[in-house]
């Protein structure tokens, strides 16, 4: 009996020993096979150079139409990376771009009416605007906002204001068509 109690205590002890040497896994190995499954790695990222490019192409696009608009380029959580307002372009069209923006990387589709197929449903476009409104106008559904999209990924948005939503979303998507054709 007292052996069984002696053999016991030996192996209380040698149970601490044995998981500090490399018969157990290491705690480093634990966090290097924890780490992937808790944070995503090698995610693509909409950068400011990236931002600066479509926006270069965006204002390029506009000034060959003569079209004056305002511009904004924000990453895939609708914050902004780069602006601007070109020379004659209204003031009010400032804060229409940038939430066409916002609008089209946070619910990741274009901009426009709802549904984006078939006719228009006034009620629903009445009530997403009313929601926009309580929201602090963080959404819209008009046209003019194009997400960024890479591998399948929204990794940012263009939104563009100044002319009519097919101007506009013509020259969001002219930006974004550049930097694609970069990235080949």
């Amino acid at each position: 009996m007292k052996t069984d109690y002696v053999l016991l205590f030996l192996c209380v002890l040698a149970v601490p020993l044995i998981s500090n040497h490399n018969f157990a896994v290491s705690e480093e190995s634990q966090l290097e096979t924890a780490i992937p499954l808790l944070v995503t790695r090698d995610r693509v990222q909409l950068n400011l150079a990236g931002a600066e490019l479509i926006l270069t192409a965006a204002k390029q696009k506009a000034l060959e139409k003569k079209w004056k608009m305002n511009i904004a380029v924000v990453d895939d959580g609708g914050h902004l990376l780069a602006f601007a307002r070109m020379d004659g372009a209204r003031p009010a069209s400032v804060y229409t771009a940038m939430t066409k923006a916002v609008t089209a990387a946070t619910f990741r589709q274009e901009t426009g009416p709802v549904p984006l197929q078939g006719e228009p449903d006034l009620l629903l476009n009445l009530s997403l605007q009313n929601a926009a409104q309580a929201s602090g106008g963080k959404l819209t559904t008009l046209k003019g906002g194009v997400p960024v999209i890479v591998g399948g990924q929204v990794i940012g948005a263009v939104g563009v204001g100044g002319g009519s939503g097919e101007q506009d979303a013509e020259v969001a998507k002219a930006g974004i068509q550049v930097l694609m054709d970069k990235m080949k």
